[in-house]
């Protein structure tokens, strides 16, 4: 056992743990595929990928393809001798790519697949108030996400879980996944169920496109459910925003919204008032009751406790949203 030559594909935080993890239970990891280093934030500073980082560490070969149809690429990729390819968070790969090792290409998606295919399947399940997701291990074919299903696992998503909390979860559950379904494609035990078998069941196919700065702000005519998943479906990143918006005079001011609180309530405040006592409370009524804002950020400034944006923003009460 553990002799199959892995060679694993990933690049953020989410795709570490389960290099880890295959690590740990002594699978034989002979090279791992991750982006070229670039220049990011305000400094422009060259920014390694985690997984980079990870596997440096570790002392594992590295490779940094630009372009996947690169012969020289192509040919060290050969030479690594592949029998199984694991790719977590990772770019689409050609077929070239995904179809040279003997066992094929294995993925790990952070959805209850066929649901949620796409680049944010954590985000969109929250945005839509799934109450629960999962983690999926599949085989690549050549439509993104679509592979028949080896293995899955579920996690329920609490009313104010955001990404943070589910990415973590699913996270180390993926880890585990990864893990199993590569010791059962070792042994030759491993289901391979198509996704059309699974989506037979099910009355409307969700996806998970790429989000936009545009999905992010809040329609606060939206009802209070929609409003409060939206929030916590951005929730650390990319971040719902809204503009407080001057009544006489003076300048729009951006705010990125990171934690609120439903109140369920019938009231007869005009949708999108703001309500506060200037310290220790900002609500916006909407429709089914209000929003109660926890934490935020003010363009150019740190993300706070709304007691302390209300201490040093006294003249919120000549706002509107």
């Amino acid at each position: 056992m553990n002799n199959i030559r892995i060679v694993y594909m990933g690049t953020p935080d989410f795709a570490v743990a389960p290099l880890e993890a295959l690590l740990n239970a002594g699978c034989n990891v002979v090279g791992v595929i991750t982006n070229p280093d670039k220049p990011a934030g305000r400094g422009q500073q060259i920014k390694e990928a985690a997984v980079k980082k990870f596997a440096a560490a570790k002392g594992l070969k590295i490779l940094q393809p630009e372009k996947f149809r690169n012969e020289e690429f192509m040919e060290e990729l050969r030479a690594l001798k592949a029998d199984l390819q694991v790719v977590v968070a990772f770019k689409m790969l050609p077929e070239m790519v995904w179809d040279m090792p003997k066992y094929g290409t294995l993925n790990l998606h952070a959805s209850l697949l066929p649901q949620y295919r796409g680049a944010a399947p954590i985000n969109w399940a929250i945005i839509n108030g799934d109450k629960e997701t999962g983690v999926s291990t599949f085989l690549l074919q050549h439509k993104i996400d679509t592979g028949n299903i080896l293995f899955q696992e579920r996690i329920s998503i609490g009313d104010n879980d955001n990404v943070e909390v589910i990415h973590d979860k699913l996270m180390m559950l993926g880890s585990e996944l990864v893990v199993k379904t590569v010791q059962a494609i070792e042994a030759g035990e491993y289901p391979q169920i198509p996704q059309e078998s699974l989506s037979g069941e099910v009355v409307e196919l969700k996806s998970a496109p790429k989000i936009f700065k545009e999905d992010c702000k809040i329609d606060w005519s939206k009802d209070l459910h929609s409003i409060h998943n939206l929030i916590r479906g951005l929730s650390p990143y990319p971040a719902s925003w809204t503009e407080l918006v001057p009544n006489e005079e003076g300048k729009l001011i951006g705010l990125k919204i990171y934690a609120t609180e439903k109140e369920v309530i019938n009231h007869t405040e005009k949708i999108g008032n703001l309500l506060t006592d200037g310290k220790y409370f900002l609500k916006i009524a909407v429709t089914g009751g209000y929003i109660s804002i926890k934490m935020l950020q003010q363009a150019g400034k740190k993300r706070m406790k709304i007691e302390d944006f209300l201490r040093g923003f006294q003249q919120i009460k000549n706002y509107h949203l």
